[in-house]
């Protein structure tokens, strides 16, 4: 049983890049490789062709391997609703929740699930790339942990171990983490890897080796940082995380996107901000978000408990101003949900009753146990438009936007995923530019959503391929 475990020394240490690098490296030399995660705790999720609900970060490492994504490949996955409590989602549906009380304790069937999973893709694949969670170092959840460190007991799989030299910290993060865990765990931690470094990487020689000497484990590579790289997250730190556009266009377009307390599909907005002359800044600065030429609403997991927040924090007046005013609003799912007339939530939220909604689009919506999985199509003004649904809200539109509705310059879709069609986002943010007063253009010859991601893809192979021992890490996983 072929495999190698990537865990990082922390959340967002470039954990889920690694893996999406090995598996689109590997794939081109003509190893069948896939990705798995056992567990995911993360609200940017996917639904497969199969109908089964992923991680997003999954889903994109199984398209750099060249494997249909499924459930296999993540068949843990944890939705936040609230600090303590977590939407459980096993082998792609809906499986109850996880309070905090028992996370430590009451995932022994997840456990089990997770391991099966693994040998199943096992059986079918050269390799298997399987990512960790958060930190082998959190050895207070270690007696339970199925996904890092414990994974790699059940499997017998060599660690390699990724830190993020970017934040700081990342000699004094690997040696914390090999000195934490216990001796059986610490001889699995085999290697380990640099990631986002800037400048000549020979500087960092003394260290490296001081590491290696004290903790037996030899780097494997240097991974510098690499501009532009926006791929699918899972992590909540990475919301927002475009840099700002060097392009020198002076038509421009300006996005908020409201930072709800509970996110859900944050990635939505990853097609806009890769628009050339569109600039998308995550917020909750109420003038940003007044003066924006279009506000998104994005999905969230607690969407009444989202709706209560907006009011709190007076951004609920600034989508209310800005529909009254003719400035554009977008709406995505919970998003789109906050826009209605009602809202009658008795499984999100079974104690808020019937809610009164934002009113600035004529429907209701009524929330039902049974969640929607699917991957819908329509076209909109003559442009194919896909997208994917995963919702217990139903919402009574009449489809004149794909997914949703429409009411003057405020729009609403239950659908994610919508924006990465190349034709209709263009098309329909030139009606968002003409309707808030900006002179943007939609760059006909840019590069696509797909065609940009495939090479950001690629371009994190190549940094692997040239950076990193992959051959020695092969081995290893052999």
């Amino acid at each position: 049983m072929a495999g190698l475990l990537v865990t990082g020394t922390s959340s967002d240490a470039g954990k889920s890049l690694v893996v999406t690098a090995l598996c689109r490296l590997w794939s081109r030399q003509g190893v069948r490789v896939a990705p798995f995660k056992a567990q995911n705790m993360s609200n940017n999720s996917m639904v497969c062709r199969d109908g089964s609900e992923i991680g997003r970060a999954q889903w994109l490492q199984a398209v750099a391997a060249a494997v249909e994504p499924s459930s296999v490949h993540n068949p843990v996955l944890l939705k936040p609703g609230s600090d303590r409590q977590a939407f459980v989602v096993l082998r792609g549906q809906p499986a109850g929740q996880l309070v905090a009380g028992e996370y430590a304790t009451g995932r022994r069937h997840l456990a089990e699930a997770a391991f099966a999973a693994f040998e199943e893709l096992a059986e079918s694949v050269d390799v298997v790339v399987a990512e960790g969670a958060g930190s082998p170092a959190e050895i207070n959840l270690r007696a339970g942990d199925y996904v890092n460190l414990g994974l790699a007991q059940r499997f017998s799989l060599p660690a390699l171990l990724v830190a993020d030299i970017d934040r700081g910290g990342a000699l004094a993060a690997l040696y914390g983490t090999w000195g934490l865990v216990s001796d059986s765990d610490r001889a699995l931690l085999r290697a380990y890897v640099i990631n986002k470094f800037r400048g000549d990487a020979s500087v960092l020689a003394p260290g490296l080796d001081v590491v290696t000497e004290r903790t037996g484990m030899p780097s494997v590579g240097v991974l510098p940082w690499l501009e532009g790289v926006w791929l699918d997250s899972e992590d909540a730190l990475s919301v927002g995380r475009w840099r700002p556009s060097t392009d020198a266009r002076p038509d421009r377009l300006s996005v908020a996107v409201v930072r709800f307390p509970r996110t859900s599909n944050a990635t939505d907005v990853d097609a806009l901000a890769a628009e050339p002359g569109v600039d998308v800044r995550v917020t909750t600065d109420v003038d940003v978000c007044r003066e924006a030429d279009l506000l998104v609403l994005p999905g969230s997991r607690a969407t009444v408990s989202d709706l209560e927040w907006l009011r709190s924090t007076g951004l609920a007046e600034v989508v209310e101003w800005r529909a009254s005013q003719g400035r554009p609003v977008l709406g995505i799912c919970g998003g789109y949900e906050m826009l209605a007339q009602w809202i009658d939530d008795p499984v999100e939220s079974s104690t808020a009753g019937r809610v009164e909604g934002l009113g600035l689009l004529p429907t209701t919506v009524t929330f039902h146990a049974e969640k929607v999985l699917a991957r819908p199509s329509d076209t909109w003004r003559g442009h194919e438009v896909e997208g994917y649904e995963i919702h217990h809200g139903v919402v009574d539109d009449d489809r004149t936007f794909p997914g949703g509705t429409a009411s003057g310059s405020v729009w609403g879709t239950i659908w994610h995923g919508t924006l990465e069609c190349d034709d209709f986002r263009r098309a329909w943010l030139f009606e968002v530019a003409a309707a808030a007063g900006s002179t943007w253009t939609p760059d006909l010859s840019a590069p696509g959503f797909t065609a940009r991601r495939e090479a950001m893809i690629d371009a994190l192979a190549d940094a692997v391929e040239e950076h990193v021992d992959h051959e020695s890490l092969l081995e290893m996983a052999r």
